[in-house]
């Protein structure tokens, strides 16, 4: 890795460590900047792509953008003064104790716990405009309390949570533009570019706290608590697998092989007729790649991306490796200042997400306890993620059949 891209893979790193621990004026900002970029994606929305089909992984725009305000308020505007956050700093109250929403109804059209997916096609919404005037009140009224906070974790602890969650779904929509073949929304979204590629490193493992530490500043749920683990050696790549080497898997007919695959997937490889990724087709001898609305030649030293992890798990089988675990991951991204992660691609894992020892769920108790055993866990960040939620020790998780998230994988020698 060069100087430049040593000093860009410390930026992301940093920044994201930062925001954790980010006092009123860093977290207004960002709040602010976030929003910002939030409506940029909206706005190039035209008005029929506000309509979107009932799909498992995706959401009616107007009900996320309206959730995303909900859940601002809910925990930055509506708690009582002093509230903190529970698990940790004491319990918070209950609904029953919480201030009115600054819009009637709220909780009935945006409550991710209380409506069901299915049902968000079918809500009587109100219409963008009064979306977007409660959200600008919501957004002001949140950064004059910001301003009103004492300092430290635990006052932070909401206007942080918000932030976080915001740029998820910031992530959420430009993946759900991609995946319905909307205009790129701008620059910022382009794919990630070639990698520097570096030999497989040999690491000797040992001892290691894994996950966070009640001084890390702002922690996620799944995070807690930091307990030790002993790694045994292993050898790990250095950078995600490449389109080029995943190529070799395609043309070597790595996707009609039976033996490369667990059977549910293999399964449904023959039922959707597919031969590759679901992004790349072929055009003569050339290989080429959907990216939002159009096609592009496939990059062969980018990084392979939007495969779901039965794809990485049937590659690293036809190469004779496997998948890292979510604790060598985490060990070599401490461990190696050459280890290229953090605005590549999220990464899967070979682990299941589950809780670790001690957990104990925090206010918003859907972020995690309800996917325990059903998810896989990715780790590091995507070229999109905004950098303030990227972190060593993020753990994100998705289902392992999901293709249409900017993810790919990196391996390990098998043995």
């Amino acid at each position: 890795m060069s100087a430049t891209e040593h000093d860009a893979n410390e930026k992301v790193v940093n920044q994201g460590s930062r925001l954790r621990r980010a006092g009123r004026s860093e977290l207004a900002d960002a709040l602010v900047e976030t929003r910002d970029l939030t409506w940029r994606l909206l706005d190039a929305l035209e008005s029929p792509q506000w309509t979107v089909p009932r799909l498992p992984n995706f959401n009616p725009p107007l009900w996320e953008i309206g959730h995303v305000g909900w859940f601002q308020e809910r925990w930055c505007l509506r708690l009582p003064d002093g509230a903190g956050p529970g698990g940790r700093f004491g319990a918070a109250p209950g609904t029953e104790s919480l201030r009115p929403s600054l819009l009637e109804h709220a909780d009935r059209w945006f409550d991710s716990s209380r409506v069901a997916h299915r049902d968000r096609w079918t809500l009587d919404l109100p219409p963008l405009g009064a979306v977007r005037d409660w959200l600008d009140a919501v957004l002001t009224a949140s950064l004059a309390r910001l301003r009103r906070l004492p300092d430290g974790d635990e006052a932070m602890y909401w206007h942080r949570l918000a932030l976080f969650h915001e740029q998820f779904h910031i992530e959420a929509f430009a993946y759900t533009w991609h995946a319905l073949g909307y205009r790129q929304p701008g620059p910022q979204w382009e794919p990630p570019g070639r990698l520097v590629l570096r030999p497989d490193v040999r690491l000797d493992g040992g001892p290691m706290l894994l996950g966070s530490a009640p001084d890390d500043g702002f922690v996620f749920d799944n995070e807690k608590w930091a307990h030790p683990v002993r790694v045994e050696p292993f050898e790990i790549s250095m950078q995600p697998v490449t389109n080029a080497e995943f190529l070799q898997f395609v043309e070597d007919g790595g996707y009609h092989r039976s033996s490369l695959w667990a059977p549910d997937a293999f399964a449904r490889l023959q039922r959707d007729g597919r031969t590759a990724p679901a992004g790349w087709r072929r055009v003569g001898d050339r290989w080429q790649m959907r990216w939002f609305d159009g096609w592009r030649p496939l990059e062969p030293f980018a990084p392979v991306l939007q495969v779901d992890a039965f794809e990485a798990e049937a590659w690293c089988a036809w190469a004779g490796r496997r998948l890292p675990t979510e604790t060598e991951w985490e060990f070599a991204a401490l461990n190696r200042e050459d280890f290229e992660w953090g605005d590549t691609v999220w990464e899967w894992t070979a682990s299941t997400f589950l809780p670790y020892p001690g957990f104990s769920a925090d206010p918003y108790r859907d972020y995690s306890e309800p996917w325990f055993g059903s998810h896989r866990v990715v780790r590091g960040g995507s070229f999109c993620a905004p950098r303030g939620v990227i972190d060593v020790k993020l753990r994100n998780f998705y289902l392992p059949e999901r293709g249409d998230i900017f993810v790919g994988f990196r391996s390990c020698a098998a043995g």
